[in-house]
């Protein structure tokens, strides 16, 4: 994470004013405002968006989370209040892969009382207790949607439906490479970088059958088989 804010760039400086119009508008609902990403990588570039999130004191007041450009720059603005921040970052979940950066590495732009270092110690101490059994069942619930988008691919193919079934497979190389995350404990800044680094991205119909015959037996050695009893559904 950076240890200061360039703010002589046009993301930079467009943070630090989107950080002051919420201030300035609901100077009382906000607890914290910080940036995550690739502005709080330090590695934004001219086609990056800005990924904001606004912490409110209460459920339903600040900001309303939105998605749109600013004077040309794409913006990601999420609300959250600080006890449901520090829920999330207590909890795993299929989506940890995805979701684990935003926890760890938040630049904080407005954060009088260190709210965005308790959520990173809340993260850090899940992540610490967590057994890797509890890594392995979110693993196999993604190996689950990876399996029936890829099968639903398959199907599609043979209806030559084939622009349907390049999105299924972009949808079940997204979930394999969830299952790697969750499997080897490694997060990823997003979906193409997860794809990317799993070795996914280009993996043709063929060999992402065979990625996941060979994820479906390491977890069955894990104790998380894919398949199983109707008694072990609840498991």
């Amino acid at each position: 994470m950076i240890d200061e804010l360039d703010t002589t760039s046009v993301r930079g400086s467009l943070a630090i004013r989107l950080r002051d119009a919420v201030q300035h508008r609901w100077p009382a609902e906000v607890q914290a405002v910080g940036v995550r990403g690739s502005v709080a990588h330090g590695d934004d570039v001219d086609s990056s968006d800005i990924n904001m999130v606004v912490v409110t004191y209460r459920p339903k007041t600040g900001p309303k989370p939105t998605r749109r450009r600013v004077d040309g720059v794409p913006v990601s603005l999420a609300v959250i209040t600080g006890e449901e921040g520090l829920g999330q970052a207590r909890a795993l979940t299929p989506q940890w892969p995805l979701v684990a950066d935003g926890y760890l590495t938040t630049f904080p732009l407005y954060d009088p009382q260190d709210w965005f270092t308790d959520q990173r110690e809340a993260h850090l101490t899940l992540l610490s207790e967590a057994r890797p059994v509890e890594f392995t069942r979110e693993a196999r619930h993604n190996w689950a949607l990876a399996s029936g988008a890829h099968a639903r691919a398959v199907r599609l193919t043979q209806w030559y439906d084939t622009d349907a079934a390049m999105v299924l497979m972009a949808e079940a190389r997204v979930h394999a490479a969830l299952v790697a995350g969750l499997i080897t404990r490694t997060y990823f800044r997003n979906e193409a970088d997860a794809v990317k680094r799993t070795g996914v991205a280009m993996a043709d119909m063929q060999e992402l059958d065979a990625i996941l015959k060979y994820q479906a037996e390491e977890l069955t050695a894990r104790g998380r088989p894919v398949d199983g009893t109707l008694g072990e559904l609840f498991d």
